[in-house]
């Protein structure tokens, strides 16, 4: 999460491959590939991202369990999760980690869209709400239980949300920066839940849980708190170097992700 030099655009990233269609979760792809700083990548086929998998098919399912995963950190409260719980297939072995708890009152977009009237008002209540995102208690806790599965080596893992893009994206752009990958990678990556898989049927997804909390918000507004934007990880981002001095110092002293772990996590999902 580490801020960077933004006019180094790196293209060769940015692959449609990374998505995986599903017809009932969205937002599913796979976040390794980057280069790292030091030389060599992040492995593709470990680490995947999505949102919840409430209306997962048994197409959806077979497909994710072909992905062979060992962990799944469901980044979700019991709310949440006893609201949209997921399916699973018979198949399904991995080990779920989860916070018992509320890792927030409401998701993020749907916090967000309390009050949000039009597009640029969407916009300001996200940006305010990611720079608060890394220090909530909750969340904290299941950061650290994200990076500890993680670092076990064991295998392929999920890590997801409601829409899989919030509290994922946190969590993702910080392994991206434990791993040593470019902030401006690490930005794409998170900039793709704009332009990856079905964007109308997610959008619509978000629409009737927002809608069903808050009543009628337009359409320009729901795809705003829908979608994301790099203000809003860099909020997040000046928000931890204003608090902690760097990323680094939130990651070793907080998440007790220290250079230990860090090895760990390297030697694991980096290749050469």
């Amino acid at each position: 999460m580490q801020a960077g030099n933004r006019s180094r655009m790196i293209s060769q990233n940015h692959d449609e491959s990374r998505a995986i269609p599903l017809g009932g979760v969205h937002n599913f792809r796979d976040y390794g590939g980057y280069r790292v700083l030091g030389g060599g990548r992040v492995q593709r086929g470990l680490l995947f991202r999505s949102g919840q998998h409430c209306d997962a098919t048994d197409d959806d399912l077979a497909t994710i369990d072909a992905l062979g995963l060992r962990h799944i950190i469901d980044m979700r409260g019991n709310s949440e999760r006893e609201k949209y719980p997921c399916r699973r297939s018979a198949a399904f072995d991995a080990q779920l980690v989860f916070y018992d708890g509320e890792t927030a009152a409401l998701a993020p977009h749907v916090e967000a869209a309390e009050g949000a009237l039009s597009e640029a008002v969407a916009h300001e209540k996200m940006e305010r709400l990611y720079s608060n995102l890394p220090f909530r208690a909750p969340l904290i806790a299941i950061l650290k239980d994200y990076f500890a599965a993680l670092a076990k080596g064991e295998g392929a893992s999920l890590v997801h949300c409601l829409a899989g893009k919030d509290r994922t994206g946190m969590a993702v752009a910080l392994l991206h920066h434990a791993l040593g990958v470019h902030p401006d990678d690490a930005m794409e990556d998170f900039l793709l839940t704009n332009t990856v898989g079905n964007i109308d049927a997610r959008v619509a997804a978000g629409a009737e849980t927002i809608r069903a909390k808050w009543g009628a918000i337009d359409d320009a507004t729901i795809r705003v708190l829908m979608g994301v934007d790099a203000r809003y990880l860099e909020a997040a981002r000046k928000a931890v170097e204003t608090e902690h001095g760097s990323i680094d110092a939130f990651l070793s002293d907080v998440l007790e992700v220290d250079e230990a772990r860090r090895d760990a996590l390297r030697l694991h999902l980096v290749e050469a």
